[in-house]
């Protein structure tokens, strides 16, 4: 068995590191493990972070693409996508939001039930308690994705999430920004898989910290899954 971890990374330099570190530092048993990088046209200094560290991890655990523009985060999933050789896809932000230690928790129900996608949910493990109005906007879409598809996720914006490789390369991605999490969530419940949640721990950082999401990005997750939920 093997996991494909996919980093999109955008202007992260004070982070991207550390992540890379955490993540290849990760050991679970009988699970071999490739780490593919995108970087989305930094512009801070992340660029030439991932190239000294690409120029000091021999082997081919490490890979790192390079889009020379920013392109968004549904882009750079992509990129590595089409890179992808193991069995289980998760994708990994360049933040510290999200901990690697949950991986074995993230892919359990796809090895022990036989899930085909796992979200993670960060209401319902340790997370950090803070900007109420961005979690009452969550819980609307999730709300919305609900209502819309006839499911019962709890965090549907999450950024960990892991899929059986042959299900997420099923889909096709056309967003090219935040608006990936909608679109994949609403093409994942309109193939009825199996899909469970699991809870991680969540260490949330708020826009003097480095948060890129913003309001806009709501409407535009609004607009994605109406359009995913009528069209394909």
């Amino acid at each position: 068995m093997k996991l494909s971890v996919i980093i999109p990374v955008y202007n992260e330099k004070g982070t991207v590191a550390i992540i890379l570190r955490k993540v290849l530092a990760i050991q679970l048993e009988n699970i071999e493990k490739e780490v593919l990088v995108v970087d989305d046209g930094s512009t801070d200094g992340t660029k030439e972070i991932l190239q000294g560290i690409q120029k000091n991890c021999s082997g081919a655990a490490l890979q790192v693409f390079y889009h020379l523009q920013n392109r968004g985060k549904g882009a750079a999933v992509s990129t590595a996508l089409s890179q992808v050789t193991g069995d289980i896809v998760i994708i990994q932000d360049a933040d510290l939001e999200y901990h690697p230690e949950d991986y074995a928790v993230l892919i359990m129900p796809i090895l022990k039930y036989g899930a085909d996608a796992v979200y993670g949910t960060r209401f319902l493990g340790i997370h950090r308690a803070f900007m109420f109005w961005h979690y009452l906007a969550n819980k609307g879409l999730t709300l919305a994705t609900n209502l819309l598809f006839d499911s019962m996720i709890s965090d549907m914006e999450v950024g960990y999430k892991a899929f059986r490789t042959e299900i997420i390369k099923s889909i096709k991605i056309n967003a090219r920004g935040f608006d990936f999490e909608p679109e994949v969530t609403a093409k994942i419940l309109k193939k009825k898989v199996k899909l469970y949640e699991v809870p991680i721990t969540y260490s949330g950082r708020d826009y003097s910290e480095g948060k890129k999401i913003t309001w806009k990005d709501g409407f535009k997750a609004v607009w994605t899954l109406l359009k995913y939920r009528f069209c394909d």
